[in-house]
């Protein structure tokens, strides 16, 4: 499952950190977090699920599904007369068990309606298997669930405009499993620490595709236009991982040796199907060499669905993903390693770390989530080279450290209030950057040889943190357990300032070190490395006290001491170097991190010479995302920096080879607002990015709005992304209500893109002579009020829609008074 910060921000809103270690502590759980008491045990297995078949068709005018279950299990380890199934607001028509092809009943009690306790006709042993029949009926629509940060809705199997009344909508059925929402759609024991083998067979309406787990192994032609499509997963997985979905989608197939790899889409999107979902045979193959294990399923596929309550999600040989990874080949473009290509890596690697292997309990999660997380850095380092990889592995660490209450929680967290909130940075992002620092500690080699024996080990069963540790013991022969119980079953990070002195009569180069932080004190193995006379010398160094220091005998005073050389260590970092140390690190120092410090201390002193040379340099950098840095950060009011700056912009805008850099030099020189750059903005409007286009449409804006105004209309059939925003923006600052059916034709294709512009529809509203059209506006805004109302928005967007009332009211518009009236209530309610 992959975690999205929210949109929200954008709606409310108008450090040098890098990231790797007292005594053994207890292996049992540490203190508990602040926030709960409550040890969150594994759950016991008295029954283990063998085997499930579904077999379901759906109503889609009640939003109902019609099931039927047949389920075998058998008792653990002790004799066992009872069974109890998690099933969540069903009505159960007739519960049995499965004898000699007969279907007796048994007495159950249904508790709450979320758990079917139920009372078997004997005792069974742990070596008599057992087929219950269950005929019952799912209405998720019905249920009072809750989600969570990571996943906001828990019904478990959604309609999406099944009445067909959503214009630009279609209509599908999918599911989401985890947690424990599967026990919305089939009774089964809803834990992560069940694995069963699974067949289901679907009635569907005959144009309809369908996806589930596995192979599809039949389809039969019914005589009411339907079909029964029959998925067989042969081998067990965890429950939350079962799916459907259901509509109507195109398919591209692709294969990885002998395996399928299917791409499921909208229809408007399968000629891109490549472009989207293309590198996957790469990646399957690319995890499957690393980790010593082939992927290990029948098959797999990757859906996009509507509505989807999360970013994405790992089910069993079929990733369903949200429309946010839908894009034409000109949005492509612009995508390099963005949230949807990053996603595509971190839930294909969960088909071995969470899926093949599943964390044996969710304050175990660590061995599913935190593994995606480090693949979407191990895929960039691959594919897009080291700066990239450690670029994303910086901004891990950067996000964590940005939540508040982060540094109180443990990765391994037996305490928490509810098992959603483990679905957090903690989880992703500190996660990821851990398993980073102890590849770096281990050695690659080391590293996967001890993930392919954990895999291998626990293949098709559970795991936590203790089975990887041994895992990487065994291999590498190094004692762990310093490393687990400090930032597995330890909470927290370093806080670290580095400072040095050189005794020129000795001839004495010490680095003083000291940790802050509240709490435990870490180990920290790390790299020092002292750069001197044109050579780097590393040295290696354990910190093992809050208050540490290391001194080197040296021919003369080094140019650089850079401590943590390889940038791996998690830590929040005052590094007191000075501005002409950082200047040295920039152009000697090899790795992203190190030039990203020395772009940070001289974007600080833009002023001086050396911070000067530095920001020019950079502006060239290897790496797409420095040079952005760099663009977006220069001080153009400086004549030292803008006249050596601009002729290498203008040279960017127009051939560096990442549209990214291109689009942020063209902004930069667009804010100069020189008539002598006109023919390079015009010129831009021709390429094939939208990110460039839009970028020189704005700048021309900047320079020209009257200019801008008219090619505004030239360029809207071309428009997509943040070129339609940008016209968008020109059309509601200074536009009429000619333009609203292009403002409002964007808006329906994709409604986030009210939520970069809302702020200038107020106004814009307020001035325009249709009532319809304002009318129109109005719900445009509520809608954002209420789909963002849960994250602080909705006082922002009653006093924009109050605004537009006012001055409607000035107008004598009392139609579309009533109407933000009637909007402002429905956001309050």
């Amino acid at each position: 499952m992959i975690k999205f910060r929210s949109i929200s921000a954008l709606l409310i809103s108008g450090a040098c950190v890098s990231a790797i270690g007292t005594a053994a502590l207890a292996q049992a759980p540490t203190t508990p977090q602040a926030t709960s008491t409550v040890y969150r045990e594994t759950t016991p297995k008295i029954n283990d699920l063998i085997h499930t078949k579904l077999d379901v068709r759906f109503d889609y005018k009640k939003r109902y599904m019609y099931g039927k279950e047949w389920v075998t299990l058998k008792p653990h380890f002790y004799p066992t007369d009872s069974l109890r199934l998690d099933a969540k607001g069903m009505d159960i028509k007739g519960l049995f068990v499965v004898k000699a092809g007969k279907n007796i009943p048994l007495k159950y009690t249904y508790e709450d309606s979320l758990q079917l306790n139920i009372k078997l006709d004997k005792t069974y042993t742990n070596g008599e298997n057992y087929t219950l029949y269950i005929d019952y009926t799912s209405k998720p629509n019905e249920l009072k669930v809750k989600g969570s940060a990571a996943i906001n809705d828990a019904k478990g199997l959604y309609f999406i405009n099944p009445d067909g009344t959503e214009k630009n909508k279609p209509t599908q059925i999918w599911t989401q499993g985890e947690t424990e929402s599967s026990s919305c759609w089939f009774p089964t024991i809803d834990k992560p620490n069940q694995k069963t083998t699974e067949e289901i067979s679907m009635t569907v309406l005959s144009k309809y595709v369908t996806l589930s787990n596995g192979k599809l192994v039949s389809q039969k032609a019914n005589a009411d236009g339907t079909r029964t499509d029959t998925w067989k997963q042969d081998l067990p997985h965890s429950p939350y991982l079962f799916m459907m979905a259901v509509g109507d989608f195109k398919v591209y197939h692709d294969k990885w040796k002998n395996k399928p790899v299917d791409y499921y889409l909208e229809p408007k999107y399968a000629p891109y199907a490549k472009d989207i979902f293309g590198q996957t045979p790469e990646l399957i193959d690319f995890y499957s060499k690393t980790l010593g294990v082939d992927y290990p399923w029948d098959k797999y596929a990757q859906i996009v669905v509507r509505d989807y309550v999360s970013g994405a999600m790992e089910n069993t040989s079929a990733t369903l993903h949200g429309e946010y990874v839908q894009a034409t080949k000109r949005e492509l473009l612009d995508a390099y390693y963005s949230q949807g290509q990053s996603t595509i890596a971190h839930e294909l690697f969960h088909q071995w770390f969470g899926d093949y292997v599943t964390a044996e309990s969710w304050s175990n999660l660590t061995v599913n989530e935190s593994f995606a997380d480090f693949s979407e850095t191990l895929w960039a380092e691959h594919k897009y080279g080291q700066d990239a990889g450690d670029a994303h592995s910086y901004t891990d660490a950067v996000n964590y450290m940005r939540g508040g209450a982060n540094d109180k929680k443990n990765l391994v967290r037996f305490f928490y209030n509810d098992k959603e909130d483990v679905f957090d940075a903690v989880t992703y992002q500190k996660g990821g950057t851990i398993l980073n620092m102890l590849r770096t500690f281990l050695g690659r080699d080391a590293f996967y040889k001890g993930l392919g024996l954990y895999l291998k080990t626990n293949a098709f069963k559970n795991g936590e943190a203790q089975q990887l540790r041994l895992a990487l013991e065994e291999v590498s022969g190094k004692d762990l357990n310093w490393f687990f119980n400090q930032w597995y079953y330890g909470a927290g990070h370093p806080v670290m300032n580095i400072s040095y002195k050189w005794d020129a009569a000795t001839k004495t180069q010490t680095v003083y070190l000291k940790q802050s932080q509240a709490g435990q004190t870490f180990i920290l193995p790390m790299a020092i490395d002292i750069y001197q006379g044109g050579k780097k010398v590393r040295h290696s160094y354990w910190m093992r006290n809050a208050v540490d220091s290391v001194s080197y005998q040296l021919a003369g005073k080094p140019d650089l001491v850079n401590v943590d050389g390889e940038k791996k260590t998690l830590w929040a970092k005052t590094d007191n170097k000075t501005l002409d140390e950082f200047v040295f690190q920039y152009f000697n120092a090899p790795l992203y991190l190190d030039r990203n410090e020395a772009v940070t201390a001289a974007l600080a002193k833009q002023a001086d010479k050396g911070a000067q040379k530095v920001l020019i340099a950079a502006l060239k950098d290897k790496y797409f995302g420095i040079q952005l840095r760099v663009i977006n950060g220069l001080t153009m009011t400086n004549d030292d920096i803008r006249n050596p700056a601009q002729p290498i912009l203008a040279s960017l805008a127009q051939t560096d080879p990442n549209t990214l850099v291109r689009a942020a030099a063209i902004t930069a020189l667009g804010k100069l607002k020189a008539s002598g750059n006109m023919n390079l903005f015009k010129s831009a409007l021709n390429n094939p990015s939208l990110a460039v286009e839009a970028a020189a449409f704005n700048a021309i804006t900047l320079l020209d709005p009257a200019e801008a105004s008219t090619l505004a209309k030239s360029l809207e059939k071309e428009a997509e992304g943040a070129l339609a925003v940008n016209i968008m923006n020109v059309y509601l600052d200074n536009g009429t209500s000619a333009q609203w059916p292009f403002i409002k034709a964007k808006i329906d294709a994709n409604p986030q893109i009210a939520v970069s512009v809302f702020r200038k529809m107020a106004p814009y509203l307020s001035r325009i002579d249709n009532s319809t059209y304002v009318q129109q506006g109005i719900t445009i805004l509520k809608n954002i009020g209420l789909q963002y109302k849960a994250n602080g928005a909705g006082p922002v967007l009653i006093a924009a829609i109050n605004s537009v009332k006012d001055a409607r009211a000035k107008m004598g518009d009392n139609a579309s008074v009533a109407a933000a009236d009637a909007a402002v209530k429905e956001i309050g309610n």
